[in-house]
């Protein structure tokens, strides 16, 4: 794969912030931690990595704005492209020692994102995308699964935690349980939407992400061919913070599933 000028930027800064990352994974029971709200760590190597992003991009990019999971919105002078970064996705797994979790680069142009970049420091996965060219895992070009009956499926989610409520996540997995080959949570979204473009995962869906979650993972899988919507089949995915995504074929089957449960969940409490 020939990087173009943006995702060499891209790149760059992960795996400059990807150090740190590598170093204190190795160490992490000696890692300062702090709680910023229930079952939501941030560690130190959290704002240490959105720290060298955010330095890394803006001296590549000068003037572009940011939009970051710890320091929120940063005004840039260009106002129309915007980075969105988590430079931790996945910090639960992180401070428990499981390598599962991933730095998320996006940048938006005028309102769409149009690369996106995702990348597991512990198996030097490097998932990247970019509009109109596709996407690739270290050179490798991607492409959602083609799998077509739901009975051959697995799908991935994310499970309400302390913190986090979600009363239409059990209503939905029942839907869907009976109906698929198999059900997983990894804890890391932006993974789960790198898997899905790579066609290990068939389909995903997940309420109460933020941008900051799920933007490149959005980007990996439409430069796939996936088929990405909110929970009620609308484009609207940052607004509500809602998304399902899988191939074009499964993705009206599940959302039927997952409307029906809505429903079903709506009635029982009238």
């Amino acid at each position: 794969m020939q990087l173009s000028a943006t995702l060499t930027v891209m790149v760059q800064a992960a795996r400059k912030a990807a150090r740190g990352l590598q170093r204190d994974f190795g160490e992490v029971e000696n890692l300062q931690v702090s709680r910023k709200g229930p079952g939501d760590f941030v560690t130190a190597a959290d704002l240490k990595a959105e720290k060298v992003l955010r330095e890394e991009l803006a001296k590549a990019r000068p003037g572009y704005s940011f939009l970051l999971e710890e320091a929120g919105e940063v005004k840039g002078s260009d106002k129309s492209h915007r980075w969105i970064i988590d430079p931790l996705d996945g910090t639960t797994n992180f401070m428990h020692g499981i390598p599962v979790f991933a730095i998320s680069i996006a940048l938006e142009r005028a309102g769409e994102v149009v690369a996106g970049l995702v990348y597991n420091p512990v198996t030097d996965e490097m998932f990247l995308a970019e509009k109109g060219r596709g996407a690739f895992l270290n050179n490798r070009r991607l492409r959602v699964a083609a799998r077509t009956e739901l009975t051959d499926a697995v799908i991935c989610t994310g499970i309400p935690h302390l913190g986090r409520p979600s009363p239409l996540f059990l209503p939905m997995l029942s839907e869907l349980m009976p109906r698929v080959a198999g059900i997983r949570r990894t804890g890391s979204a932006a993974l789960d939407l790198a898997y899905v473009a790579a066609g290990r995962f068939d389909g995903f869906w997940e309420a109460g992400l933020a941008p900051w979650d799920m933007a490149a993972g959005l980007c990996l899988i439409r430069e796939a061919g996936g088929t990405v919507s909110d929970l009620s089949g609308k484009d609207k995915i940052f607004e509500t913070g809602g998304v399902l995504t899988a191939n074009e074929r499964l993705h009206g089957p599940l959302l039927d599933l997952l409307k029906k449960a809505r429903k079903s969940s709506a009635a029982s409490d009238t």
